[in-house]
């Protein structure tokens, strides 16, 4: 299929006024990205953290969306998920939606830590470079 070039805006809402619109756009295989989350998301589940690690980029950044960036680097990430996998050895995300638009997927997950705790809805947007995900922004 031929690339499509579209544009994406992510709008911050606050006392009832736009606060902030982050955009994205560009010319790509949105089939290629989305593979890329697609696995990134199937071994966050199995918690292959090896297989998880390499979907990411060697400077990935994890950040709060709109707040501070917490996490540097495929080590820091590495380590952080080795924990979340050993604390919740149930630990489960399910996709409710996606979108995708040039360099950029947002997942809607619903994340469940053991069988019997309250899942709770995060939006996840990833930004992808060079078929890595260079970036991540949560939205809790």
């Amino acid at each position: 299929p031929k690339p499509v070039v579209e544009v994406f805006g992510i709008y911050t809402i606050k006392n009832d006024l736009i606060a902030r619109l982050d955009m994205s756009h560009g010319i790509t295989d949105e089939a290629a990205n989305v593979a890329v989350i697609e696995g990134q998301l199937g071994t966050y589940n199995a918690q292959d953290l090896d297989a998880h690690v390499a979907f990411f980029a060697d400077d990935v950044v994890v950040a709060d969306f709109n707040g501070a960036e917490n996490l540097h680097g495929v080590a820091a990430y590495r380590a952080r998920y080795a924990n979340v996998f050993a604390q919740y050895p149930g630990n489960h995300a399910e996709l409710i939606g996606r979108l995708a638009c040039g360099p950029i997927v947002v997942d809607h997950e619903r994340v469940s830590r053991a069988a019997r705790g309250e899942p709770f809805d995060v939006l996840a947007i990833y930004t992808l470079r060079d078929g890595k995900i260079a970036r991540v922004d949560f939205v809790r």
